[in-house]
């Protein structure tokens, strides 16, 4: 009863704000949905179904890749710089953009939306799998050595079991993620789905049948992630250990070492960009190589024009950022000190971020405005479900030793809470902080795509509709070229604070 009344209070609310605020205009309740769905029931279903069966593939084959890519890097250590870039200049590719392409090389079908959900979730399982599957005490490796085992048994038998938290944590961001992902390849071009009905609510401005689409969208999800919780306390099953482990030997990385992998990586990449077009035979004229981006960016005015638009994102992108980074934080350690909150918190962070942002992106923007407040909102929106997620678990990893001992002496939450608990949530939050990096921009390209009308993501638009691939394919290069290279500040602030509290996630 006590979950059931929040639930029930909070659709009355819904239903009394929809109507004092003007029914239809901005916002429709729960009456109106419902009057929708009813109506629109058979066809709202086939949609769905579409929908979710893309997104079901989509995570399939995605979080195949992570784990296998995963296990490579733990087995063979020496490619993991190499796999990690790769990986994660893929993960930062812009979905606006690379959907219509995913388009015209796939054709009509259902690719591009399996492409693109498999796309959205591959990298986070892969990066929080990989933190989990360090997250061992050196004691343990030791052992395993000792007794003559190798890698093999090691992986399977200890780094397995020590990562399933954190498989999980993967698994129940990737579902709003890949829902969102089948959307928008349902938006190049589809002929059937819930990206295809939200594209036309959208554009007639329906607002009870985008709201319908948002409330089917977000059920999916929670349904989704509540079946993957349930999965993982049935599976783990066990409290973790204590990870406690004598801070590594300082290494010296060596310079030149590190800038000859960097070289070796953009060589690689645009080796396989060149290749892979040309072994396919794609058409130049929307497939463009390496060359073709470097010779048109040589002149002025398309270089002028990308990097205005490109400063203009760039503004918006930095503060929704850090903003979504903070309210995921603090909303995680306020759950942390009053666990009975999570009832009602949990569901509506869900609810946010399985909302697929391009229907509530628009919603935003006409409530705040088309300038910084609604863009900045709609960012963070986007950020704060998955740090919340990752934060929270990684706050309730802390080892039940050491919170015995703090309990034996008597120290309070708060005490608690600074000394053990945010110490052992640092590596699950920074691993979302990486990840959050390419999730603002798509945040943000999507907003302006959608909404506001300026910026990097409506030029992208405006390009993909008049053919214009070489500035499609230069704003899908400079976007990737600006997500990882915020990555790389993360990492590099996650190197030195991890050295000091998690010694066990610093490869180098």
């Amino acid at each position: 009863m006590r979950r059931v009344l929040p639930v029930v209070i909070g659709f009355l609310l819904w239903e009394l704000f929809a109507r004092l605020s003007g029914q239809g205009v901005l916002i429709t309740g729960p009456t109106a949905i419902g009057v929708h769905l009813y109506q629109n029931a058979g066809l709202l279903a086939r949609a769905s179904l579409e929908t979710t069966q893309n997104a079901a593939w989509g995570i399939v084959w995605g979080n195949l890749v992570a784990v296998v890519l995963a296990m490579l890097v733990t087995l063979i250590p020496r490619s993991a710089r190499a796999v990690g870039s790769l990986s994660l200049l893929v993960f930062c590719l812009p979905l606006v953009a690379t959907g219509p392409i995913l388009r015209v090389l796939y054709g009509p079908g259902n690719g591009p939306q399996i492409t693109l959900a498999a796309l959205a979730v591959f990298y986070t399982t892969f990066l929080s799998l990989r933190i989990g599957l360090r997250a061992i005490p050196q004691a343990w490796g030791d052992l395993v050595r000792l007794y003559g085992r190798g890698p093999w048994t090691m992986l399977w038998l200890i780094r397995m079991r020590a990562a399933l938290p954190y498989l999980f944590v993967g698994l129940q961001i990737a579902a709003p993620a890949a829902f969102l992902g089948a959307m928008i390849g349902e938006f190049t071009g589809a002929e059937r789905g819930l990206g295809v009905l939200t594209l036309r609510a959208m554009r007639g401005l329906d607002v009870d049948a985008t709201w319908s689409l948002a409330v089917i969208a977000a059920a999916v999800s929670i349904l989704t992630y509540a079946a993957v919780g349930r999965l993982a306390k049935a599976v783990i099953g066990y409290a973790p250990v204590v990870l406690l482990t004598p801070p590594r030997a300082s290494v010296r990385n060596v310079w030149w070492k590190q800038m000859t992998e960097l070289v070796l990586v953009v060589l690689a990449v645009l080796t396989i960009w060149q290749f892979g077009m040309d072994a396919f035979g794609l058409s130049s004229f929307f497939a463009k190589r390496p060359a073709d981006v470097w010779a048109y960016l040589a002149q002025p005015d398309p270089r002028a024009t990308l990097l205005a638009a490109f400063g203009e994102t760039l503004m918006m992108t930095i503060p929704g950022y850090l903003a979504g980074l903070a309210l995921g934080v603090v909303t995680a350690t306020v759950l942390v000190l009053r666990p009975a909150l999570s009832h009602g918190v949990l569901p509506l962070a869900v609810a946010l971020r399985a909302v697929p942002i391009i229907t509530t992106a628009p919603l935003i923007v006409l409530a705040l405005g088309r300038g910084a407040a609604g863009t900045i909102t709609i960012i963070a929106v986007m950020i704060f479900f998955p740090t919340l997620v990752a934060c929270l678990q990684g706050l309730r990893q802390t080892p039940g030793q050491i919170v015995d001992v703090f309990n034996s002496y008597g120290a309070g939450r708060i005490r608690l809470l600074l000394s053990a608990q945010i110490p052992a949530m640092l590596p699950a939050f920074f691993a979302s902080a990486r990840m959050a990096v390419p999730a603002a921009l798509l945040a943000v390209t999507t907003a302006e795509w959608l909404a506001t009308g300026k910026g990097i993501g409506v030029l992208m638009a405006l390009t993909a509709s008049t053919s214009n691939y070489n500035m499609l394919w230069s704003c899908v290069a400079l976007l990737s070229l600006a997500a990882v290279a915020g990555y790389a500040v993360v990492a590099w602030i996650e190197r030195v604070v991890l050295r000091i509290y998690a010694s066990e996630q610093v490869t180098g």
